[in-house]
């Protein structure tokens, strides 16, 4: 079982389209198809064909209901704040960033980003798959010394030790990796990352 994992595609339609290119059986979009308030439509052409082997979450510039009816209106799985079992592993889903100085509409308070988490706690194997990279790490890294992930996804890292974490939002970030912990956390970026279950 392959699972692609892409994030920050902020309606670069070709982008999109070299994300999907990848062989997979799962397409997980980890937020940010578009920057608010753009519409989702223009990504619909490119997504269709795959219908629902694609998973999307919101990222801060996306509603959870505007990502929730998109999925609805063309069959891909919404997945936010849940979790899903593929090949005998957890996959759990939470989309949304900490506070950005943007005031974009998807963010969440440290408490709410933490009590959200909490409810896949014990799940295991599992693979996170969050918008917010772990705080203080390259992954959220957008200038030297200069960091903006959530302290509440790395709180959750080092607690419950994750096989995986896959992220985004911090776009400078984007393709590194690293390990804190048992943990594999990799900052997906555009390219995406291909999972091997």
């Amino acid at each position: 079982m392959t699972v692609q994992i892409f994030a920050d595609i902020h309606g670069d339609i070709a982008s999109l389209r070299r994300a999907l290119s990848v062989s997979a059986d799962i397409y997980i979009a980890a937020g940010d198809l578009v920057t608010w308030p753009a519409p989702l439509d223009p990504c619909a052409a490119a997504l269709v064909p795959l219908g629902d082997r694609v998973w999307i979450m919101p990222g801060n510039n996306e509603t959870a209901e505007q990502v929730r009816e998109f999925c609805e209106l063309h069959g891909f799985r919404f997945f936010h704040e849940s979790a899903i079992e593929v090949a005998g592993t957890h996959i759990a889903g939470l989309g949304y960033s900490n506070p950005t100085p943007f005031d974009t509409p998807g963010e969440y308070t440290v408490e709410e980003i933490a009590e959200r988490l909490s409810r896949f706690a014990g799940l295991s194997p599992q693979v996170l798959v969050c918008h917010a990279p772990p705080s203080n790490t390259p992954l959220d890294e957008a200038a030297p010394g200069l960091h903006f992930g959530s302290r509440a996804v790395r709180d959750y890292i080092e607690t419950c030790q994750p096989t995986y974490c896959f992220c985004g939002h911090i776009h400078e970030g984007a393709g590194r990796s690293v390990r804190i912990g048992r943990t594999l956390a990799v900052n997906v970026g555009k390219q995406g990352y291909l999972l091997d279950l």
